[in-house]
C-alpha cells in the first residue's frame, strides 16, 4: 500500500458526483485515487435514484428552470449557484451522459427522449431509465472509472479524518498557516490499520447522511461521514437544518424504507387515506403535486390526526403493462411485498431522503479549507435553499463533480512542483475491543431522538431534549473511539452522532420555519 499513500488528486467517493470529479480531473491530465468504504465503487444514493435527472425539453429554458428552483426553494436558493446550474447543467447532461457515457435512457415510440414531469417542475424535463436512472448512470461512470488509465480506485477504504496542517502536522510552526488540508487518515478495512493518505487536492463526495434518521430512503453508507470529517476539521457547514422528507416510501413490515418516486405521482398518482379520501386537495392547488415538505407533512398530519399507520399511493387508474414498464423496479419490489400496484394503491409514509445543506462550497466546489473541495449530497452549493426541487441533485452532482475535478487538475498543473507536504504525526492503533451491542444500540438511540426531536417538525422543548441526549451519547462515544480497536462501524458511529449534532445544532439556531425546516413554536 505504500505506493497509494500519496496521490495528486484524492476523490472520497464515488457517486455521480465523486466519479464525474474523478474523472474530469484524470482527463484533464492528473492522477486520481478514488477511495469508497464498500467493496463496490458504484454503491451509493446514485445507484438508488429512481426518477431521472433535469434536462431540456421542448420549450424549456434557463429562466422557466430557474423559476422552478426558487419557487422548490422558499425563495432562499442562491441566485448564482441557480443561474449556474440553469445554463450550464442541461447542455452538459448532453455532452457527458448521453454523448461521452452513453447511459441509456429511455427513449419513445418516435425514438426521442422520453420525458417525465416531477411536482413543482412547470414542464416534463426529466429524462430517465426507466425507474432505474441512478443505476444506469452508475453503470456507465464506473465502467469509465474502471478504464481510465490515470484512476486508481481503492476500495473498502474509510476516510478517519481529514489530514490539516494545524491539526497533523509534525512540524509546529504549522499551526500558523491557514487552513489547508493535505489529505486524510485511511483506514485500510482488510489489513485493519490506518495510513495518512497525502494529496494536493482532496475533494469530498461522501454522499448524505439519511441512516441518522429512523426512516430514510439512503443506503447504509449515508451516514454522514463527509460532515463529520469536514466538522472536526473546521471546515464552513451551510444549511444543515434543511433536510428534505421524502413523502413516499413504502411501509412494509420487516422491510427497510424503498422510495416510491416523485414521477408516480408525476405520472398522475393520487394520495388518499385508506377510507378514498384525497386529502392533498384540500391544502394546496398543486394537490399531490405539491412540494415535498408540504407532502411530507400533510401525510403525516393525517397519519397522526386519524390514528393511522400509513398513507396511499393510488395509481391502479393507469394501464397495468405502461405500468409494468415505466416502474418495473417499484412493480417488483412492491409485488414482492405482496402488493400489486395495478391493482392496489401503495402504503406508504415519509422518509429522511436528502440533505439541502452541507459543507459550503462555491461554483467551483471549493470549501472555506485550502486545497479541499467537495461535490454531490456532501456539499452546499446553495441550490436548493430551504428545500429542494426534484431531480437536481443528479444535475448538481453532475456539473459541480465536473467544474470541481478540471479545477482540481489546473491547480495540480500549476502547484505539482511546489505543494508542501508536512511530515504526519503517527496513527496510534489501540486495543480494546467494542461490544457490538453497544453500538447497535447507540446506532438505534441516535435514530430515535433525531426521528422524534428533530424530523419532520421540530419544537424548542424536542431539540433541547435532542440535544441532552446526543450531548452525553457524543461523549461516551468519543471516549471508547479512543481506546478502541478501529473498525468500519466505529467510525460510522463517531461521525453519525457527530452529524447528528451538527444538524441539531443548525436546527436550534435557525428559529425561522421555512421549507424543510418547519418550526410551529
Amino acid at each position: 500500500m505504500l505506493e497509494k499513500t500519496k496521490a495528486e488528486i484524492l476523490v472520497i467517493g464515488c457517486g455521480i458526483a465523486g466519479a464525474t470529479a474523478a474523472l474530469a480531473a484524470a482527463d484533464a491530465g492528473a492522477q486520481v485515487t478514488v477511495i469508497t468504504n464498500t467493496d463496490d465503487p458504484s454503491e451509493g444514493n446514485t445507484e438508488y435514484a429512481q426518477g431521472g435527472i433535469i434536462y431540456k425539453c421542448e420549450g424549456d429554458s434557463p429562466e422557466s428552470l430557474t423559476h422552478d428552483i426558487m419557487e422548490a426553494g422558499a425563495g432562499r436558493s442562491y441566485p448564482p449557484a441557480v443561474k449556474f446550474l440553469a445554463e450550464k447543467g442541461p447542455p452538459l447532461v448532453k455532452k457527458l451522459l448521453i454523448r461521452k457515457y452513453k447511459v441509456p435512457f429511455d427513449h419513445n415510440n418516435s425514438g426521442a427522449l422520453d420525458f417525465a414531469m416531477e411536482g413543482v417542475h412547470s414542464c416534463p424535463r426529466i429524462i430517465h431509465a426507466a425507474d432505474r436512472s441512478g443505476h444506469a448512470i452508475m453503470t456507465s461512470l464506473s465502467i469509465a472509472l474502471k478504464n481510465h488509465p490515470r484512476i486508481t480506485i481503492m476500495t473498502e477504504t474509510t476516510a478517519v479524518d481529514l489530514l490539516t496542517l494545524s491539526h497533523h502536522s509534525r512540524a509546529p510552526l504549522d499551526v500558523y498557516q491557514p487552513l489547508t488540508c493535505v489529505g486524510i487518515y485511511a483506514f485500510l478495512q482488510k489489513e485493519r490499520r490506518v495510513v495518512p493518505i497525502l494529496a494536493g487536492e482532496t475533494i469530498l463526495a461522501t454522499g448524505g447522511l439519511g441512516q441518522i434518521y429512523l426512516h430514510t430512503t439512503n443506503p447504509r453508507g449515508a451516514r454522514g461521514d463527509g460532515i463529520a470529517l469536514a466538522y472536526r476539521a473546521g471546515v464552513r457547514l451551510l444549511n444543515l437544518e434543511y433536510i428534505q422528507f421524502h413523502p413516499t416510501a413504502l411501509l412494509h413490515h420487516g422491510a427497510k424504507r424503498f422510495l416510491i418516486s416523485e414521477s408516480l405521482r408525476g405520472e398522475g398518482a393520487i394520495l388518499m387515506r385508506k377510507n378514498g379520501e384525497r386529502f392533498m386537495e384540500k391544502i394546496h392547488p398543486m394537490g399531490s403535486l405539491a412540494p415535498r415538505d408540504i407532502v411530507a407533512r400533510a401525510i403525516q398530519e393525517v397519519m397522526l390526526t386519524h390514528d393511522e399507520p400509513c398513507v396511499y399511493l393510488d395509481i391502479t387508474h393507469k394501464e397495468p403493462e405502461w405500468l409494468k414498464s415505466r416502474f418495473p423496479t417499484i412493480y417488483k419490489t412492491c409485488l414482492d411485498a405482496g402488493i400489486d400496484i395495478t391493482r392496489e394503491p401503495i402504503p406508504v409514509v415519509p422518509a429522511a431522503h436528502y440533505s439541502c445543506g452541507g459543507v459550503s462550497v462555491d461554483l467551483q466546489g471549493q470549501t472555506s479549507m485550502s486545497r479541499l473541495r467537495a461535490v454531490g449530497e456532501v456539499s452546499c452549493t446553495g441550490l436548493h435553499g430551504a428545500n429542494r426541487l426534484a431531480s437536481t441533485s443528479l444535475l448538481e452532482g453532475l456539473l459541480w463533480g465536473y467544474e470541481a475535478g478540471r479545477r482540481a487538475a489546473a491547480e495540480v498543473r500549476k502547484n505539482r512542483d511546489s505543494y508542501y507536504f508536512p511530515e504526519i504525526e503517527p496513527w496510534a492503533h489501540e486495543k480494546e475491543k467494542v461490544d457490538p451491542a453497544l453500538i447497535y444500540q447507540d446506532w438505534l438511540t441516535i435514530k430515535y431522538t433525531m426521528w422524534n426531536y428533530v424530523g419532520l417538525t421540530r419544537t424548542s422543548r424536542r431539540l433541547e431534549r435532542a440535544r441532552d441526549i446526543l450531548r452525553e451519547l457524543r461523549s461516551e462515544v468519543e471516549a471508547f473511539y479512543k481506546k478502541a480497536v478501529l473498525s468500519d462501524e466505529l467510525i460510522g458511529l463517531r461521525n453519525v452522532v457527530q452529524t447528528a449534532m451538527a444538524v441539531l445544532f443548525a436546527a436550534q439556531e435557525n428559529r425561522e420555519s421555512l421549507g424543510c425546516h418547519y418550526r410551529p413554536d
